[in-house]
Protein backbone atom coordinates (compact mmCIF):
# COMPACT_ATOMS: atom_id res chain seq x y z
CA UNK A 1 0.00 0.00 0.00
CA UNK A 2 1.34 3.42 -0.83
CA UNK A 3 0.27 6.69 0.62
CA UNK A 4 -1.09 9.02 -2.04
CA UNK A 5 0.00 12.46 -1.20
CA UNK A 6 2.03 13.59 2.02
CA UNK A 7 2.11 16.95 2.99
CA UNK A 8 4.86 19.23 5.29
CA UNK A 9 7.22 22.20 5.15
CA UNK A 10 10.59 22.41 3.19
CA UNK A 11 11.95 24.37 6.57
CA UNK A 12 15.15 24.88 4.19
CA UNK A 13 16.62 23.28 0.82
CA UNK A 14 20.22 23.38 -0.40
CA UNK A 15 20.60 22.45 -3.91
CA UNK A 16 24.16 22.06 -4.46
CA UNK A 17 24.96 21.88 -8.34
CA UNK A 18 27.73 20.32 -10.60
CA UNK A 19 28.51 21.22 -14.65
CA UNK A 20 29.51 17.30 -16.10
CA UNK A 21 30.80 16.17 -19.45
CA UNK A 22 27.20 14.86 -20.78
CA UNK A 23 29.24 11.64 -21.84
CA UNK A 24 30.93 10.75 -18.41
CA UNK A 25 27.17 11.36 -16.64
CA UNK A 26 25.90 9.23 -19.66
CA UNK A 27 28.11 6.35 -18.37
CA UNK A 28 26.97 6.44 -14.83
CA UNK A 29 23.18 6.44 -15.23
CA UNK A 30 21.17 3.53 -16.06
CA UNK A 31 19.23 3.16 -18.82
CA UNK A 32 16.18 4.59 -19.59
CA UNK A 33 17.35 8.01 -18.14
CA UNK A 34 19.46 10.30 -20.46
CA UNK A 35 21.29 13.57 -19.25
CA UNK A 36 18.99 16.58 -19.68
CA UNK A 37 21.71 19.28 -20.78
CA UNK A 38 21.81 22.78 -20.45
CA UNK A 39 24.26 24.78 -22.26
CA UNK A 40 26.36 21.73 -23.47
CA UNK A 41 26.79 20.48 -19.93
CA UNK A 42 24.68 17.46 -17.57
CA UNK A 43 23.56 19.04 -14.54
CA UNK A 44 23.81 16.64 -11.31
CA UNK A 45 23.89 17.55 -7.82
CA UNK A 46 22.40 17.00 -3.75
CA UNK A 47 19.46 18.32 -2.49
CA UNK A 48 19.94 18.73 1.26
CA UNK A 49 16.34 18.93 2.86
CA UNK A 50 14.83 19.87 6.20
CA UNK A 51 11.40 18.85 6.15
CA UNK A 52 9.13 19.41 9.30
CA UNK A 53 5.57 18.65 9.95
CA UNK A 54 5.41 15.57 7.86
CA UNK A 55 2.39 13.77 7.36
CA UNK A 56 -0.36 12.05 5.11
CA UNK A 57 -2.50 14.42 3.82
CA UNK A 58 -5.70 12.43 4.09
CA UNK A 59 -5.19 12.03 7.81
CA UNK A 60 -6.12 15.29 9.58
CA UNK A 61 -3.33 14.51 12.30
CA UNK A 62 -2.26 17.79 14.25
CA UNK A 63 1.02 16.89 14.29
CA UNK A 64 4.26 15.42 12.00
CA UNK A 65 7.41 14.41 12.10
CA UNK A 66 10.73 16.35 10.98
CA UNK A 67 13.98 14.98 9.48
CA UNK A 68 16.85 15.75 7.76
CA UNK A 69 17.12 14.28 4.38
CA UNK A 70 19.94 14.08 1.10
CA UNK A 71 19.41 12.76 -2.00
CA UNK A 72 21.75 12.92 -4.90
CA UNK A 73 20.17 13.86 -8.11
CA UNK A 74 20.69 14.13 -12.06
CA UNK A 75 18.55 16.25 -14.33
CA UNK A 76 17.66 13.75 -16.92
CA UNK A 77 15.05 12.58 -19.99
CA UNK A 78 13.26 9.46 -21.20
CA UNK A 79 10.63 8.66 -23.32
CA UNK A 80 9.64 11.89 -24.00
CA UNK A 81 9.51 13.39 -19.90
CA UNK A 82 12.33 15.10 -18.01
CA UNK A 83 12.79 15.16 -14.41
CA UNK A 84 15.45 14.06 -12.29
CA UNK A 85 17.23 10.71 -11.25
CA UNK A 86 18.20 9.76 -7.85
CA UNK A 87 20.49 6.79 -7.06
CA UNK A 88 20.79 7.66 -3.50
CA UNK A 89 18.83 9.11 -0.23
CA UNK A 90 19.57 9.31 2.91
CA UNK A 91 17.93 10.48 5.82
CA UNK A 92 18.05 10.57 10.04
CA UNK A 93 14.38 9.71 10.26
CA UNK A 94 13.59 5.94 11.17
CA UNK A 95 10.33 6.80 9.45
CA UNK A 96 11.78 7.32 6.57
CA UNK A 97 14.07 4.75 6.87
CA UNK A 98 11.67 2.08 7.17
CA UNK A 99 8.65 3.28 5.41
CA UNK A 100 10.71 4.75 2.57
CA UNK A 101 10.00 2.15 -0.38
CA UNK A 102 7.11 0.64 1.29
CA UNK A 103 4.27 3.30 2.54
CA UNK A 104 6.10 5.66 0.08
CA UNK A 105 8.13 5.90 -2.31
CA UNK A 106 12.19 5.96 -2.30
CA UNK A 107 14.36 4.09 -0.64
CA UNK A 108 16.25 6.08 2.12
CA UNK A 109 19.90 4.70 4.09
CA UNK A 110 19.91 5.73 7.64
CA UNK A 111 22.38 8.75 7.91
CA UNK A 112 24.35 11.53 10.60
CA UNK A 113 23.72 14.72 9.87
CA UNK A 114 25.49 18.20 11.92
CA UNK A 115 23.81 21.31 10.51
CA UNK A 116 24.74 24.46 12.42
CA UNK A 117 22.97 27.90 11.42
CA UNK A 118 25.16 31.11 13.33
CA UNK A 119 22.98 34.13 11.87
CA UNK A 120 22.78 32.50 8.15
CA UNK A 121 26.42 31.41 8.00
CA UNK A 122 25.70 27.59 7.77
CA UNK A 123 28.09 24.92 8.46
CA UNK A 124 27.10 21.13 7.29
CA UNK A 125 27.70 17.89 7.61
CA UNK A 126 26.30 14.60 6.61
CA UNK A 127 27.54 10.59 6.78
CA UNK A 128 25.91 7.57 5.81
CA UNK A 129 25.87 4.72 8.11
CA UNK A 130 26.96 2.69 5.94
CA UNK A 131 29.85 5.10 5.27
CA UNK A 132 29.06 4.99 1.36
CA UNK A 133 28.12 8.65 1.39
CA UNK A 134 29.17 11.81 2.97
CA UNK A 135 28.75 15.37 2.11
CA UNK A 136 30.18 18.72 3.84
CA UNK A 137 30.47 22.08 3.10
CA UNK A 138 30.01 25.88 4.68
CA UNK A 139 28.90 28.99 3.03
CA UNK A 140 25.75 31.69 3.17
CA UNK A 141 23.07 32.92 1.76
CA UNK A 142 24.18 35.37 -0.94
CA UNK A 143 22.67 38.06 -3.16
CA UNK A 144 25.03 37.16 -5.93
CA UNK A 145 24.29 34.92 -8.60
CA UNK A 146 28.33 33.36 -9.81
CA UNK A 147 29.03 34.64 -13.41
CA UNK A 148 31.38 31.27 -13.97
CA UNK A 149 27.83 29.33 -13.85
CA UNK A 150 26.72 27.26 -16.88
CA UNK A 151 22.79 29.19 -16.17
CA UNK A 152 23.00 32.70 -17.35
CA UNK A 153 20.76 33.92 -14.25
CA UNK A 154 19.22 32.99 -10.99
CA UNK A 155 15.93 32.81 -12.98
CA UNK A 156 17.83 30.83 -15.42
CA UNK A 157 18.81 28.33 -12.96
CA UNK A 158 15.17 28.34 -10.80
CA UNK A 159 13.20 27.35 -14.18
CA UNK A 160 15.52 24.49 -14.59
CA UNK A 161 15.25 23.15 -11.72
CA UNK A 162 11.48 23.84 -11.06
CA UNK A 163 10.88 22.06 -14.06
CA UNK A 164 12.20 19.13 -12.45
CA UNK A 165 9.74 18.14 -9.52
CA UNK A 166 9.22 14.31 -11.02
CA UNK A 167 12.06 12.17 -9.22
CA UNK A 168 12.99 8.49 -9.87
CA UNK A 169 14.92 5.89 -7.81
CA UNK A 170 15.64 2.49 -7.72
CA UNK A 171 14.00 0.10 -5.59
CA UNK A 172 16.03 -2.61 -3.70
CA UNK A 173 14.21 -5.10 -5.50
CA UNK A 174 16.29 -3.39 -8.65
CA UNK A 175 13.46 -4.43 -11.24
CA UNK A 176 11.72 -0.83 -10.83
CA UNK A 177 11.77 2.78 -10.11
CA UNK A 178 9.91 4.46 -7.44
CA UNK A 179 8.33 7.94 -8.63
CA UNK A 180 8.08 10.81 -6.33
CA UNK A 181 6.69 14.13 -7.55
CA UNK A 182 7.26 17.35 -5.40
CA UNK A 183 4.46 20.14 -5.70
CA UNK A 184 5.24 23.28 -4.00
CA UNK A 185 2.69 26.33 -2.87
CA UNK A 186 5.43 28.92 -3.93
CA UNK A 187 8.90 28.63 -5.80
CA UNK A 188 11.41 30.67 -4.23
CA UNK A 189 14.89 30.58 -4.26
CA UNK A 190 18.16 32.73 -3.56
CA UNK A 191 21.88 32.13 -4.46
CA UNK A 192 24.26 30.39 -1.56
CA UNK A 193 27.99 30.65 -1.86
CA UNK A 194 29.94 27.64 -0.93
CA UNK A 195 33.04 26.99 0.71
CA UNK A 196 34.70 23.96 1.63
CA UNK A 197 32.77 21.83 -0.54
CA UNK A 198 33.41 18.01 -0.24
CA UNK A 199 30.83 14.91 -1.56
CA UNK A 200 31.74 11.45 -1.55
CA UNK A 201 29.90 10.64 -4.44
CA UNK A 202 30.33 13.63 -7.10
CA UNK A 203 34.63 14.04 -5.85
CA UNK A 204 34.61 10.17 -6.68
CA UNK A 205 37.36 9.75 -10.01
CA UNK A 206 36.03 6.27 -10.90
CA UNK A 207 32.74 7.66 -12.11
CA UNK A 208 33.73 11.68 -12.69
CA UNK A 209 37.31 11.71 -13.93
CA UNK A 210 39.36 14.48 -13.06
CA UNK A 211 38.02 17.85 -15.60
CA UNK A 212 35.03 16.04 -16.33
CA UNK A 213 33.31 17.54 -13.57
CA UNK A 214 33.08 21.33 -12.31
CA UNK A 215 31.05 22.70 -9.00
CA UNK A 216 28.80 25.39 -10.84
CA UNK A 217 26.46 26.66 -7.88
CA UNK A 218 23.92 26.38 -5.11
CA UNK A 219 20.28 27.77 -4.42
CA UNK A 220 18.93 27.95 -1.22
CA UNK A 221 15.47 27.92 -0.14
CA UNK A 222 13.01 27.97 2.99
CA UNK A 223 9.99 28.02 4.83
CA UNK A 224 7.67 26.31 1.44
CA UNK A 225 4.95 24.47 1.99
CA UNK A 226 4.63 21.49 0.29
CA UNK A 227 3.37 18.15 -1.05
CA UNK A 228 5.06 14.64 -2.36
CA UNK A 229 2.71 12.73 -4.68
CA UNK A 230 3.57 9.22 -5.47
CA UNK A 231 3.87 8.75 -9.26
CA UNK A 232 3.77 5.10 -10.69
CA UNK A 233 6.78 3.03 -10.77
CA UNK A 234 8.89 3.26 -14.14
CA UNK A 235 10.78 -0.43 -14.94
CA UNK A 236 14.30 -0.17 -15.54
CA UNK A 237 16.85 -1.75 -17.74
CA UNK A 238 20.65 -2.33 -17.06
CA UNK A 239 22.94 -0.40 -18.86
Amino acid sequence: MRIPKITGIIKRRFLINFRIEPEVMSRVLPKPFCPKLHNGYAVGGICLIRLEGIKPAVFPLPWGFSSENAAHRVAVTWEGNEGVYIPRRDSDSRVSQLAGGRIFPGVHYPATFDVRDSEGYFDFKMKSKDSHTTVSFSGRVSDTFPESSCFSSLQESSDFFESGSLGYSAKKSGSKYDGLRLETESWTVSPFEIENLESSFFNDARNFPEGSIEYDHTLFMQNIKHHWHHEDDLCCQTR
